[in-house]
């Protein structure tokens, strides 16, 4: 989410997907072994090699690309599939996020590409991204933020468990009452949204990070540490007054979008956020060094995607587990993610009046309302009880 005095609500649309294969190769069949220095413990790496935002890989690979309504960013902006590509760039495809303004809500677009499957906790994340400081076209000056982080659902205000961390939060024309350019490094103990309550730690770079960078991020022992370009920019641990080390597993997210529109300066603005590859290893600490060499020896032998995080380190978890205690219950315990029935349940509408107790699906997840409540996005806001995916 960024710094400690600043206000936003959670940025993604979080969902249950189903991730496919291993090891895609360029041409799209099962191909070469992964690397070794890469295995251990399961590893996702993706090198964005996609058509489009509609291409059918792209969603057995577990990426969705958000279409729905809701924060953050400008209230009443469109969350636009469309301007979410696949360019090629110095011979190679990037995945591209165009967020565009024209300094109202009805004309503004935001995008974003998550993981939405919650299976991201320890371990080593990489990324090699190009971050903007201007637009592409229009004028400039407008508060974007260009991000790469994980999170997990809000379930009530403060709830003990909430996880996220901001690996790059880019402003390059700053934001919430700050001069830009800024780039943060947050991470969260947990938040209240009203009125606001931020728990966290962060930290920020007050320089230009336009252009390519390898950000990355190491979460063991209870540290989670930050780099830029091989150099250590944050280490947030369980001191101080807030315990910020994650406590459940989070969505795998990028996002870009506008904190508000004050600074426009008229016309259509459009800013690019590119991402060449993505890369975790679950449970290993890798220097940022040997993870971004890593993704290389995948690219290098033809390797387009890998994901094999399963069970806790490379195992496959139980399917069902029953026990029977000595009183008259059974109970009855599946894997983690079974669905949930959601036959006959209409989907969330943000216009719509929910009362308490009131179900609704949203992002393949059955929802119960835990008050009365309107307009306030399932799996973002504390109104919502997240009962499963569907």
């Amino acid at each position: 989410m960024g710094r400690a005095t600043k206000v936003r609500v959670a940025g993604a649309a979080l969902a249950a997907a189903v991730v496919v294969g291993s090891l895609i190769t360029a041409g799209g069949a099962s191909g070469a072994a992964a690397p070794a220095a890469a295995a251990g413990c399961g590893v996702l790496f993706d090198d964005f090699n996609y058509s489009s935002h509609t291409d059918g890989t792209l969603g057995q690979h577990g990426w969705q690309v958000r279409s729905n309504a809701g924060g953050p960013g400008v209230p009443g902006a469109t969350w636009a599939p469309e301007n979410v590509t696949f360019p090629t760039v110095n011979g190679d495809k990037v995945l591209q996020l165009a967020s565009s303004t024209d300094g109202t809500a009805a004309g503004t677009k935001h995008t974003e590409v998550l993981q939405g499957e919650r299976r991201f906790l320890e371990g080593t994340y990489a990324s090699r991204i190009r971050f903007s400081d201007a637009p592409v076209s229009g004028p400039d000056g407008d508060h974007v933020n260009q991000t790469f982080f994980t999170i997990s659902p809000l379930r009530y205000d403060n709830d003990p468990l909430y996880s996220e961390l901001d690996f790059s939060e880019y402003l390059p024309n700053g934001g919430w009452g700050e001069a830009g350019p800024i780039n943060y490094q947050t991470s969260w103990h947990t938040y209240q949204l009203e009125p606001w309550v931020s728990k966290n730690k962060s930290n920020s770079q007050r320089s230009s990070v336009d252009g390519w960078h390898n950000v990355v991020a190491t979460v063991a022992d209870g540290h989670v540490k930050y780099y830029i370009d091989g150099t250590l920019v944050a280490d947030h641990d369980r001191s101080g007054p807030f315990d910020v080390y994650p406590r459940q597993a989070m969505s795998l997210n990028f996002n870009h979008w506008f904190i508000d529109l004050a600074t426009h300066n008229g016309g259509l603005a459009t800013y690019l956020e590119q991402a060449d590859w993505v890369y975790y290893a679950k449970n290993q600490v890798l220097s940022p060094a040997v993870a971004v060499a890593n993704a290389a020896n995948y690219r290098s032998t033809g390797v387009r995607f890998v994901d094999d995080l399963v069970g806790e380190c490379g195992g496959t978890p139980p399917t069902t587990t029953t026990t029977t205690t000595t009183t008259t219950t059974t109970t009855t315990t599946t894997t983690p993610g079974t669905p949930v029935g959601c036959a006959g349940v209409s989907a969330w509408k943000w216009e719509s009046v929910y009362l308490e107790n009131a179900r609704a699906t949203h992002n393949q997840r059955l929802w119960r309302a835990r008050w009365w409540t309107q307009g306030s996005e399932p799996g973002l806001t504390a109104q919502w009880e997240d009962l499963g995916r569907c």
